[in-house]
């Protein structure tokens, strides 16, 4: 255990920074430790993105932290979209993690790609990876992972520096007003629920553009491009309007509509991923189908 006050010079610095200039340690290895709940302020852990101020108590376990196990295991319905020496572009069925963690036992992306026989980067915390990109459990389609480690650095730079193009199609409850939009608003853990989020002061910013596809009776199907890519961005932002993703009852959309439609999760699909090929250099576009579920759920709004 490493400990350290912080002192008035770093006050106002993000925690990553701050613990990077006390302690030596990488910023990207300090980010794997703040993940993993092995970086504490004044006894409480934090994200990167923690403010910290002068006298704060900060400290960094830097023995190995206990981690997910990666367990090889192959996932039905799982698709290879694209396969090159640098990147695997997956189609991910809802129902599947990113990568494993702990307190998840399901399947995961990592863990199909070990059983299937793909190498990838060794860059990030072990459980994940290769993993440059994150889908919720619920949410279907494309993702990349990175197989070399020159593509794992220049996919996380394209998304930290928003180059990359995310496109979802989205199902939502009623008919937004104004019909094509941008949501800012800023997004952090809900304050009464650790596990769900929300809009709040001080959250991350987050940007989020939509435009109608269609309308229908008691929905509207969305094109939404992510500016921003906060976790559960789009259902948080969606809910906001009070038009949250039918299938979505975490965050209020109504559980008797989707049950009429077969609709077991929440109708939201990544259909299009676009960035500039890391090794190529060459713009690259991948789109993904609607899987047979949200097919069905939209077929039985169309005819309602």
């Amino acid at each position: 255990m490493s400990v350290h006050l912080v002192p008035d010079g770093l006050a106002g610095e993000r925690v990553d920074a701050a613990a990077s200039r006390m302690t030596g340690v990488s910023r990207s290895r300090l980010a794997d430790l703040i993940d993993a709940g092995a970086v504490r302020v004044n006894g409480e852990t934090v994200t990167k993105s923690t403010r910290v101020s002068a006298g704060d108590m900060l400290e960094v376990e830097l023995s190995e932290p206990k981690v997910a196990r990666v367990s090889p295991r192959l996932v039905e319905g799982m698709r290879i979209v694209h396969d090159d020496a640098d990147i695997v572009v997956v189609d991910k069925p809802a129902g599947v993690a990113a990568h494993p963690s702990l307190g998840w036992d399901g399947p995961d992306v990592v863990s199909h790609l070990a059983a299937a026989g793909f190498g990838i980067s060794t860059s990030g915390a072990a459980e994940r990876q290769g993993i440059v990109q994150r889908l919720d459990v619920g949410t279907s389609g494309l993702m990349v992972v990175a197989k070399s480690e020159p593509a794992y650095t220049a996919l996380k730079r394209a998304f930290r520096e928003r180059t990359v193009s995310k496109i979802y199609h989205a199902l939502v409850q009623g008919h937004p007003d104004p019909f094509t939009g941008t949501i800012d608003a800023p997004i952090g853990r809900h304050p009464g629920h650790d596990w769900k989020m929300a809009i709040v002061d001080g959250g991350r910013h987050s940007v989020t553009h939509y435009e109608t596809l269609e309308a229908f009776r008691s929905a509207t199907l969305l094109e939404i491009h992510l500016e921003t890519g906060r976790t559960h961005q789009i259902r948080v932002h969606m809910a906001a309007l009070k038009h949250p993703c039918l299938g979505d009852p975490l965050y209020g959309a109504d559980p008797v509509l989707a049950a009429s439609l077969g609709l077991q999760r929440q109708w939201l699909h990544a259909v299009e991923l676009g960035f500039e090929h890391p090794g190529s250099g060459e713009w690259v576009t991948f789109t993904s189908p609607y899987p047979p579920d949200l097919h069905h759920a939209l077929e039985c709004v169309e005819q309602a």
